[in-house]
């Protein structure tokens, strides 16, 4: 009997392993991600007021063309 159970949970165990790689695109073929995905590594920038490293995609360009990381810090950088 205690075997029964211990290969039921193991199944079940498994089963939820394998779910969530599948939700996660761990199941698909290389290259069959969403047209949303970047190929390759992005350029990282840090931010002239903190110095955070964030996606060049992400940041938030001042007037005098310096990147921030949020809309606040060029606020508060006056630009």
């Amino acid at each position: 009997m205690k075997y029964l159970v211990l290969i039921a949970v193991l199944v079940i165990a498994y089963m939820v392993w394998r779910g969530n790689r599948i939700e996660r695109g761990g199941g698909a073929a290389p290259g069959a991600r969403g047209p949303g995905r970047d190929k390759g590594p992005q350029e990282m920038i840090a931010c002239a007021a903190c110095g955070v490293h964030l996606p060049r995609t992400d940041a938030v360009a001042g007037s005098n063309g310096v990147l921030y990381c949020s809309q606040e810090h060029r606020l508060s950088a006056g630009a």
